[in-house]
């Protein structure tokens, strides 16, 4: 419930102090679950999750006592109109480059990961759905709107580096998805892919026409909205692996398919979607990032967004393949723990959302093209 006072509160701020109030609220109600597992693993990485908060919120703050100290106002509004007036000056540059390194913390965006996968692969599963499908993305929107109504002004060659590091982070990621062995730390590093092409919307939707900034722009939300149901159905369905057999190594899943069918075909589902194979949300956002990838003939984030999906298949296929394999192992079978049903038909239920949400594009994408914030800024010539 505080964290989800804390998102509210977020989405619905119109001052850039009051923001970072709310980035506390959330990052400590972030940690507080996180540490919920009790185990030593989940207390060092909630430990860890807090001074990292800590030092984005701290950034994020000293950026907005620059912004202050320079236009003597904290409302965006007032902002965007005094910024957008005046020439811009160093004082502006280092405020708007402390802002988004505390937001990229917080988002977790490559290279700044490094404390994402410990902290989701600890905590309990449904923390770990949370953080996955709603704590990283709050950064990601307070980051979106800042540069949409503030910064888009200043800087011209940022979008293009925020794009590169979202690139980085889709190969990234799924190279180290696919090195795991175990589940939930599998899950976690899939994060980091996904949350690149989220940051691709940044040079796409920069200073082009009004219908390519509207398909990034509903690309973008359908993946978020897609990638939310997906993870979340893939850290609930790890949850139940692990209250099953004591673990979540990989190796070792190979009852799982005869015992926990509901849980195995909650994966499989989110995984479609996460690959972005039709028909899910997934395929929906990247074929509209694809195709502006394409009308704008940037060849090189079209290649990232198709090896991505392919990185994303293999660590997919690895945990379904394993799932239907016989383990080649002399270890020793640990007892297994009945799975509460409706535990197995949340993530069922998750994952199919990610699906349904392909079948009807059309109606979603509607709603979506209403305030489309793109159409409101200046093109470039």
């Amino acid at each position: 419930m505080f964290l989800w006072t804390g998102l509210n509160a977020l989405f619905l701020s119109t001052d850039i102090f009051n923001l970072y109030v709310t980035l506390e609220l959330i990052g400590l109600a972030a940690v507080a679950l996180t540490a919920l597992a009790g185990s030593s693993d989940a207390l060092i990485s909630a430990m860890r999750y807090l001074l990292i908060s800590l030092l984005g919120s701290l950034c994020y703050l000293l950026g907005v006592a620059l912004l202050y100290h320079t236009h003597a106002t904290v409302d965006i509004a007032l902002l965007a109109a005094r910024i957008s007036s005046h020439p811009v000056t160093p004082t502006i540059l280092i405020a708007s480059a402390l802002i988004t390194t505390g937001l990229l913390l917080k988002s977790a965006l490559f290279p700044l990961h490094f404390w994402l996968p410990p902290a989701h692969s600890s905590a309990a599963a449904p923390v770990s759905a949370l953080l996955s499908a709603l704590v990283i993305k709050a950064s990601f929107y307070l980051l979106l709107r800042l540069w949409l109504e503030l910064f888009h002004p200043i800087h011209t060659l940022m979008p293009d580096v925020l794009g590169w590091l979202g690139g980085a982070a889709i190969l990234w990621g799924s190279l180290q998805a696919l090195r795991q062995v175990r589940l939930k730390l599998l899950i976690a590093y899939s994060t980091v892919a996904q949350l690149g092409y989220f940051f691709l919307v940044f040079p796409l939707a920069n200073g082009q026409d009004d219908m390519v900034s509207s398909s990034v722009w509903q690309g973008a939300l359908y993946m978020l909205l897609a990638h939310a149901l997906a993870k979340s159905a893939m850290f609930l369905a790890a949850g139940n692996i692990q209250l099953f057999g004591g673990h979540d190594r990989i190796l070792l899943l190979d009852r799982i398919a005869q015992r926990l069918p509901l849980t195995l075909a909650a994966f499989s589902l989110a995984g479609i979607s996460i690959m972005g194979l039709p028909p899910s949300g997934g395929f929906t956002g990247k074929w509209l990032l694809l195709e502006a990838t394409i009308a704008q003939e940037r060849w090189g984030y079209a290649t990232v967004i198709v090896l991505g999906g392919i990185l994303a298949a293999g660590y997919i296929f690895k945990v379904i393949g394993h799932a239907f394999t016989q383990a080649q192992t002399e270890e020793a079978i640990p007892e297994t723990r009945p799975v509460p049903a409706l535990m197995e038909w949340s993530a069922l239920a998750l994952a199919s959302g990610s699906i349904l949400l392909g079948w009807y594009p059309a109606l979603l994408l509607e709603w979506l093209a209403i305030g489309n914030p793109f159409e409101f800024l200046p093109s470039s010539p």
